[in-house]
């Protein structure tokens, strides 16, 4: 069982309203292998929403306090983010979950790259809020780009 960033599932859930439907993850929801979750909806935030990028850091240097997540008008986002990430992680927890495949690049759940945090569609190496929470408790976290689907060694 795996816990998956909703957007890859073609849930509407992205920043512009949009998804980014994974056919290899789509395939292992119809055998009810997955539990979706969006963070960023499930920290209050709406959709669509402003986007966001964490600023001078990555999610391991937001959860310890070291850098803010902001939107692009400047507002700071971080506890949105936090919120998201704990109940991503309640959730893995009371499920008995301990692999996640989430979607690469964002804030949230960026697990090898992150945007820059200059809003000009530039990225870093850098993991976003959730996924470093999880990956911080334990959890094996993977990119929707390195999925494959089935094998279990593969996230």
């Amino acid at each position: 069982m795996l816990v998956v960033s909703a957007c890859l599932l073609g849930i509407g859930c992205r920043y512009d309203g949009g998804s980014s439907p994974n056919p290899q993850l789509l395939e292992a929801f119809s055998r009810g292998e997955v539990i979706p979750v969006c963070p960023e909806q499930l920290g209050g935030m709406p959709t669509p929403r402003v986007p966001s990028e964490i600023s001078g850091g990555n999610g391991f240097d937001v959860i310890d306090g070291r850098c803010p997540v902001v939107d692009r008008d400047g507002n700071d986002r971080t506890g949105a983010f936090l919120r998201g990430a704990r109940e991503v992680l309640q959730i893995c927890q009371l499920c008995g979950l301990k692999r996640a495949v989430l979607k690469e690049r964002s804030p949230s759940c960026g697990t090898f790259e992150i945007a820059d945090g200059t809003f000009s569609g530039r990225t870093r190496a850098g993991m976003g809020v959730t996924a470093a929470l999880l990956s911080r408790e334990g959890i094996i976290v993977s990119s929707d780009e390195h999925y494959t689907g089935g094998d279990k060694s593969d996230v």
